[in-house]
């Protein structure tokens, strides 16, 4: 017979072993396959939302020569990118980056019309070499590298589009000719020109279907002017052989001239560098990086509790099984035929506790869907890949050998001849009694680990929900309106939709007040700022110079929603209409910024503050309480509010208040949720396309602003739940042996005279070292380990000794509970039946 097939049908009889001692004591192999089901899917689901959001490479050509560059300043790096002209130079003086393209989104969700309705899409306007710059040709047609749209003043002449391979499949039926045909989007016709490739999307973190359009390039692009040049995100690639690093160091170079030719001081001071970083990571914040690697990290403690458990618990099963091992070994078996042996059952049982630890995955998915979806914003499931089976096979085998090894060496090495004359345990299982009690320590010191970082989280989530937000969440639905704005095109959307729908809304049985407002506190805002300009110079104008608020239009009755405080003044009123005098409200943070202090907030009422578009300029009437904006844990920041009723369509404010983002906020006296029905079909029958609007409470919006925090604080709930009850069964699984190991000793001592309250004792003693010995080795390994946790941490310290002790003695109560039981069973040992016992 060929010797490879000896291999084989050894290994099928090593296979054919291990299940019949799986059938021979199952009770044993489902703890086993329990314990490692449990550090698996910790481990796998980690790994899976890891890959999902960090490790899937992005969709373009060489993605890793992709840079993202934005200019910098005095206040650090501005928002988008920086302007044409600028980017005009960067593209003639550098030798480092091979291509340079921009792109804008100034619109989070247009409409394309059909025939069931506008379906919502995303539409960046992009330069005409994007596509080439990605590295990505269109898998129909072409895209824009035919055009010169980069040129001023495009506006006549066929409109293109580019179309995503989802709104291609999803709108028109994977519709071969689609190439020539018209479609309308935001009630402007454009020429489809080219269809992307299956999975291409850019920008990379969007969720809708996408629809791409030439940037046309206007008279406002020709200058550098604060405020009213238009501001492009910027993608660039890098030369083959060039680094991030010199890139950076040759623009900044550039950009120092560049920044002379800016007029405006203060806009000069803004765009005197530039910073560049790799697209992947603008993608992807660094704090969601740290958390993700940090919740990983976490995982990994788990699997390997899991591992030394069941490393415990085989070394346990390999003293019992000494005479079956010692007879194989008289028959001949070499120690590495036993050993594979071993380690061929370690693998089956590995191999059953990924198979149930795949469920186990898709569970937790399942479970933690809002917090991933509401961070991440899209869905992440378990779809197998190679890197997922690739950690899944990894897993298995690293379980196995971490696991099985030791305990499998340990017994190859078990001698024959004392074992089958005696057929009782030898004498140096003193030794394997003490390493199943240093593998208690680790368990021991890990479980503590996972503890203090999750007591940590629970008191950031306790500090941040006892937060005062400065307004009420109590009843109060909030309706995140997505409004076809070119509908609208010649009337004034206030009076057509927006003042008839909430004085319907406001008949309603049960509603208190209702308003409406562009942004809602702690909801995803779509970011409106607004920059004070400065004409005059001394250290009041450079202040007001480096002022930028958050830009809020609101309804007069908003106050009413949410019990806004006023500090001073007043907040607006019906009285507040586009004839009246043109009034403003701040908060305390803008006059903390506009003043210099905030002590005397009213002396800023009366100041001119900008322009409606009429002659008059807006006069500061009211100062509001600071409020917590974008999340609880930041401090509240400078904030200007207008009047949606005093926005009419020859305002600058008309298109950025009413055409991007509208929310609808409602006080009710009943219950939000069994709200919903009748304030939908409310919206409905007021506009059609109002019945698709996705309603949340406030209770809810608040709940997800914890963001990082929350969803770290329930998986960390999860693992150190799981550590501590693993770490308890290993102490408990330990201590029981040795009890039943020292039966005959316990009963001499019973039999001397020894009372029972001396026998629980000892064994309490025992597991109080155990306990002590981990939780101090573990109070070390915490001390460097919560560091990874201080960007998520609110209202404590990493390193709080509350938190500690309070980590400590759950470990200790616990630890000492499981060690009772088997302590008091020694007590209750029959002195006569153990001394019979041989």
């Amino acid at each position: 017979m060929h010797p490879g097939w000896r291999i084989l049908e050894s290994i099928s009889a090593d296979i054919s072993y291990a299940l019949r001692q799986v059938r021979i004591s199952p009770g044993f192999a489902i703890t086993v396959i329990m314990t490692l089901a449990t550090g698996i899917a910790a481990s796998m689901a980690m790994f899976t939302v890891v890959d999902h959001v960090l490790l899937r490479p992005l969709p373009y050509d060489n993605a890793g020569q992709l840079v993202e560059i934005k200019e910098a300043g005095k206040k650090g790096p501005l928002m988008f990118g920086g302007t044409f002209p600028d980017i005009q130079q960067w593209r003639e003086r550098s030798r480092t980056l091979q291509a340079i393209a921009f792109h804008s989104y100034d619109k989070p969700t247009s409409f394309l019309e059909g025939n069931a309705g506008p379906v919502q899409v995303n539409t960046p306007k992009v330069s005409t070499n994007l596509f080439a710059t990605l590295g990505v040709k269109p898998a129909k047609g072409q895209g824009f590298d035919d055009l010169n749209a980069d040129e001023f003043a495009r506006n006549s002449g066929a409109k293109t589009a580019v179309l995503s391979d989802a709104i291609w499949r999803d709108g028109f039926g994977a519709d071969s000719n689609i190439l020539g045909k018209v479609l309308k989007v935001n009630g402007v016709s454009y020429t489809v020109i080219g269809v992307m490739p299956r999975g291409f999307r850019f920008p990379f973190n969007t969720e809708k279907p996408q629809i791409w359009i030439p940037i046309e390039l206007g008279e406002s692009d020709k200058a550098r002017i604060k405020n009213a040049t238009p501001e492009y995100r910027i993608i660039a690639r890098l030369k083959a052989g060039a680094g991030i690093a010199a890139a950076e160091a040759e623009l900044r170079v550039i950009q120092a001239d560049v920044a002379k030719q800016y007029t405006d001081p203060y806009a000069r001071e803004d765009v005197t560098s530039v910073e560049l970083r790799g697209y992947s990571d603008s993608v992807v914040e660094g704090n969601v990086r740290e958390a993700l690697l940090a919740l990983l990290a976490a995982s990994s403690v788990l699997w390997l509790i899991a591992c030394v458990n069941v490393t415990s618990l085989l070394l346990a099963r390999s003293a019992s099984r000494q005479r079956d091992i010692a007879v194989r070994a008289a028959l001949g078996a070499s120690r590495w035929r036993i050993t594979r042996q071993l380690l061929v059952e370690g693998l089956v049982l590995s191999g059953a506790a990924s198979l149930l630890g795949l469920g186990l995955v898709s569970l937790a998915l399942k479970l933690f869907e809002q917090e991933l979806t509401t961070r991440f914003s899209f869905q992440v499931g378990f779809l197998p890949n190679v890197p997922l089976i690739s950690c899944l096979l990894g897993l298995t085998v690293l379980s196995a050998v971490a696991s099985s090894v030791w305990p499998s060496i340990v017994a190859a090495k078990t001698a024959i001849d004392p074992v089958l004359r005696q057929g009782v345990p030898q004498a140096g299982s003193r030794s394997r009694h003490r390493a199943r009690g240093l593998l208690v320590v680790a368990e021991v010191a890990m479980s503590l680990t996972l503890l203090v970082a999750c007591v940590l989280l629970l008191r950031t989530i306790y500090a941040l929900k006892h937060v005062f937000l400065g307004f009420r969440t109590d009843h109060v639905i909030v309706a995140d309106m997505v409004i076809p704005a070119y509908k609208f095109d010649g009337r004034n959307m206030t009076t057509a939709l927006y003042q008839p729908l909430v004085e319907r809304v406001q008949r309603l049985p049960g509603v208190q007040a209702a308003s409406l407002t562009t942004a809602v506190p702690l909801g995803k805002r779509f970011p409106i700022l607004f920059t004070l300009a400065a004409d005059e110079q001394g250290p009041d104008a450079a202040r007001k110079a480096d002022l930028t608020a958050q830009f809020r239009a609101v309804g007069p009755g908003l106050q009413r929603v949410f019990g806004f405080r006023m500090l001073k003044g007043r907040f607006f009123n019906e009285g507040d209409t586009p004839g009246s005098l043109p009034v403003v409200v701040v908060n305390r943070a803008f006059v903390r910024a506009y003043s210099g202090d905030d002590r005397d907030p009213g002396k800023i009422l009366g100041e001119k503050l900008l322009s409606y578009g009429g002659e008059k300029p807006a006069e500061i009437v009211g100062v509001l309480d600071d409020e917590r904006q974008e999340s609880v844990a930041e401090q509240s920041q400078p904030e200007i509010e207008v009047c949606i009723s005093q926005i009419t369509p020859d305002s600058g404010f008309y298109r950025v208040a009413e055409g991007l983002a509208m929310n609808l906020a409602v006080r009710t006296e009943q219950s939000p949720s069994s709200f919903v029905p009748e304030l939908r079909e409310v919206l409905r029958s007021n506009s059609p396309e109002l019945a698709g609007s996705t309603f949340t409470t406030m209770d809810q919006v608040v709940d997800d602003s914890y963001g990082d925090q929350r969803m770290a604080a329930r998986l960390l709930q999860f693992f150190g739940g799981s550590a501590l009850l693993l770490c308890v069964a290993g102490l408990y699984g330990l201590l029981t042996y040795l009890v039943t190991q020292r039966t005959q000793e316990l009963g001499v001592r019973l039999a001397l005279g020894a009372q029972r309250g001396q026998v629980i004792w000892l064994v309490m003693q025992q597991a109080g070292w155990i306990l002590l010995t981990g939780s101090a080795i573990g109070v070390v390994v915490s001390f460097f380990s919560t560091r990874m946790l201080a960007g998520f941490l609110y209202g404590v310290q990493a390193h709080d000794t509350l938190t500690l002790s309070a980590a400590i003695l759950l470990l200790l109560g616990t630890g000492l509970a499981a060690a009772y039981l088997p302590a008091r069973r020694a007590a209750s040992v029959d002195p006569m039946q153990a001394l019979r016992t041989e």
